[in-house]
């Protein structure tokens, strides 16, 4: 099963992520796509961190290239989060132009391995500002890579002030 959770800044989407795979049996692998560059960064990885602690999950930090993550067989993954890996991919490294195709490309083999996929994206683009060009680039990027994972996830929730909304696919939680 593959979850898909949008939703804006701070709305829930990490915590209604982690409940989704509360009951999970096997191994569960947190991919964290967070570079640690600066102190915002820093304290952003350790309250998730703690929000994990207790929970059995290991951490993989992967931050570019999400398609050559090694994932064991039948476990649950969490993937945190594709704002980052997209910006991690666009402005981290060599240009390597459009990664939308890729990093959806990418998320389908990891589906491909875990009998649980949890993705948290973030909702950008949506304020109708203007913006430069990095910025308007990565906006639409992230338009693609978000209509991409939807359309190959089962489910898809929206969370609104910690509230689960059901976008598509069966309620859980």
């Amino acid at each position: 099963m593959t979850t898909l959770i949008t939703g804006g800044s701070k709305c829930g989407k990490s915590s209604y992520a982690e409940k989704l795979l509360d009951g999970f049996a096997g191994r569960k692998i947190y991919i964290a796509t967070m570079e640690p560059f600066g102190s915002d960064a820093q304290e952003a990885i350790k309250r998730h961190r703690l929000m994990r602690r207790g929970k059995g999950f290991e951490t993989m930090e992967r931050f570019t290239d999400i398609g050559g993550a090694d994932i064991p067989k039948n476990c649950a993954v969490l993937l945190e989060c594709v704002g980052n890996l997209c910006a991690n991919e666009m402005f981290s490294g060599p240009d390597i132009g459009h990664p939308a195709e890729r990093i959806v490309q990418g998320v389908r083999r990891l589906s491909e391995n875990a009998s649980e996929l949890v993705i948290v994206t973030n909702q950008v683009g949506a304020d109708g500002f203007s913006y430069g060009d990095g910025t308007a680039a990565y906006i639409e990027e992230m338009g693609r890579i978000n209509a991409g994972l939807a359309a190959f996830a089962e489910r898809v929730v929206e969370c609104v002030y910690g509230i689960p909304v059901y976008l598509k696919g069966d309620k859980r939680c």
